[in-house]
């Protein structure tokens, strides 16, 4: 068995992550363990993280595989004078990032002629002679989603993002055991056609943080109306084999454009009109090629799906038996497709479709089995039972945090660091957001067991795959909403996560126990972080938020913890 350890530096989202062949063993992002939101530099604290929780040394890595993102100018192939240049901005006390494809591009095909390997096995630790291979930013996105679908043919892999390794979007297509790619494996033109950097865009006019705070666009597009939407949309044409083009050459054309349409209007007007643009062009991208192939099922990875309105949209397309999104869709899921990608192109597509198994969960980076002893230093254990306690606390409407399991990879909170709460009272959405610091537009999510799943939500074949890792928005049926309120958002649709007990016993116990005490088959879950801090991740953290009145109280699977 070969350990590979996959790395993904970039200007955000940097993570790293460890297989043993086919298993995925551990996956972190920087920044749960830096504790800098967005974290995007090179993740060596990651690296240490996920090497750690496997029990093995830097030196025990018999392969990495890296993304061509951006990494220290040190372990690259310069000019004298470009070299020079970077040696300057390191005595200021910055160390100089580069990407890896832009650097390679400019001097070859091939990532391995710029990057200087002996020099950076021997700096950070490795084995001289570890061999290093780079991925294909969007093959690899494809990758992660192919990996973890139902077998089944014909499936349309489909991926979009702000753009990597130049290319906005790709699309490949598995059918007759064959994977073929249909366009986006290398970049096909000189224009800047982007869907997922207008967003941005918006996002920043909005006020609020590219690259961040595109989530809360889509939440604010429910209170607007797209009026900006025609002339936004006028920018963007999908041909008939599905791909997406523009007129811009470069990134600030476009922006200047996004901005001349949209400055001084309303915030709502322009989530509004943005939204209505990225659901009408890619759906309609996806739709000619769903009728082009006879496609069944769709798997989508890259940023622009961490839209889960935009998700629902590809789910409704006639024609489709089943969506599955990549839980970690963002680049932070490099690091799964790039180790996916290289074992590909060791065994073989036949032998490597053999090998995929169905996602169960992401609980994929450290567990801490002293989390108890950490909090009954600093808080009080209540000495009863956690669940019925917790089902108790939530019906009365107290707001409590879940410790257990080991944390999740990926951007969504899904039951090891969750913020759990009774969703019959709407104003519980407020009063989350007041002790956390937060401004956010959209409800919180529900989690609902799998047995109660279909009777609240309008779930079926073609998105309860994907209900798992709350990816997709789904309506939830009339006679829920006024019950439920917490959750719904103001079309009617809610964000559920679907869950069983053997992935996670006790988040599972414990909603079945507040539903037999409040008769809601439904609780509350929203990720457990204050406002621009990533997720919790150490007990430490967890019962410094309990201290500072961020939760009412903390359970896990041996006790409930509240403030002294």
């Amino acid at each position: 068995m070969t350990k590979i350890l996959s790395i993904h530096s970039g200007p955000h989202d940097s993570a790293a992550a460890l297989f043993d062949d086919y298993r995925l063993v551990a996956a972190v992002h920087q920044e749960r363990v830096t504790r800098k939101k967005g974290d995007g530099h090179y993740p060596g604290a990651a690296i240490d993280e996920v090497l750690g929780i496997a029990g093995i040394a830097r030196k025990d890595v018999q392969q990495i595989v890296m993304s061509r993102g951006s990494y220290p100018v040190r372990w690259m192939r310069f000019s004298a004078l470009n070299r020079m240049r970077f040696a300057m901005h390191r005595k200021k006390g910055h160390e100089r990032h580069k990407g890896v494809f832009g650097v390679a591009s400019r001097v070859s095909s091939d990532a391995q002629d710029v990057w200087l390997s002996e020099k950076f096995l021997s700096q950070e630790g490795f084995t001289a002679g570890t061999p290093v291979y780079f991925a294909n930013h969007h093959n690899a996105h494809a990758l992660s989603a192919l990996f973890h679908m139902p077998t089944g043919e014909p499936t349309l892999l489909y991926t979009a993002d702000g753009g990597g390794d130049g290319v906005y979007y790709s699309a490949r297509v598995l059918k007759d055991g064959a994977l073929t790619c249909l366009f986006g494996d290398t970049p096909e033109s000189q224009h800047v056609n982007s869907l997922g950097l207008a967003y941005g865009y918006c996002t920043k006019l909005c006020g609020f943080r590219m690259n961040r705070h595109e989530g809360k666009l889509t939440g604010l597009a429910a209170y607007g109306k797209p009026e900006l939407a025609g002339k936004l949309a006028a920018f963007f044409t999908v041909g008939d084999d599905g791909q997406i083009s523009t007129g811009f050459t470069t990134t600030t054309e476009m922006e200047r454009a996004v901005i001349a349409v949209c400055k001084g209007q309303p915030r709502e007007t322009i989530a509004a009109s943005i939204q209505q643009v990225l659901e009408d062009a890619i759906t309609d991208a996806v739709t000619r090629m769903v009728k082009a192939h006879g496609i069944r099922r769709i798997g989508l990875a890259g940023g622009v799906f961490a839209n889960v309105r935009m998700n629902a949209c590809i789910a409704a397309i006639e024609g489709v038996d089943e969506v599955f999104i990549y839980p970690a869709m963002g680049d932070d899921g490099l690091v799964a497709g790039g180790a996916l990608e290289f074992l590909m192109r060791r065994d073989g597509l036949s032998a490597w479709l053999d090998q995929r198994v169905e996602l169960r969960d992401v609980y994929l980076g450290r567990g801490y089995p002293d989390a108890d002893a950490v909090f009954a230093a600093g808080a009080k254990a209540t000495g009863g039972d956690p669940v019925p306690e917790t089902a108790d606390l939530l019906a009365a409407g107290e707001v409590g945090a879940i410790f257990s399991e080991r944390m999740e990879f990926g951007p969504r909170a899904l039951g090891a660091r969750t913020i759990l709460a009774n969703p019959s009272n709407a104003d519980v959405n407020q009063t989350i957001n007041d002790r956390l610091n937060r401004s956010e537009f959209m409800p919180f999510a529900p989690f609902v067991g799998a047995a109660d799943a279909e009777r609240v939500f309008a779930i079926d074949g073609r998105n309860r795959y994907a209900c798992r890792f709350m990816t997709i928005t789904t309506p939830v049926h009339d006679e829920w909403r006024e019950k439920i309120p917490a959750v719904v958002h103001v079309d009617g649709t809610a964000r559920p996560q679907i869950i069983d007990a053997q992935t996670n016993p006790l988040y599972a116990a414990i909603l079945e126990r507040f539903k037999q005490v409040s008769g809601l088959p439904v609780l509350v879950n929203t990720s457990f972080n204050a406002h621009e801090e990533p997720i919790i991740n150490t007990p430490e953290q967890a019962l410094t938020a309990l201290l500072n009145d961020r939760v009412d109280f903390l359970v896990t699977d041996k006790a409930v913890y509240r403030r002294g």
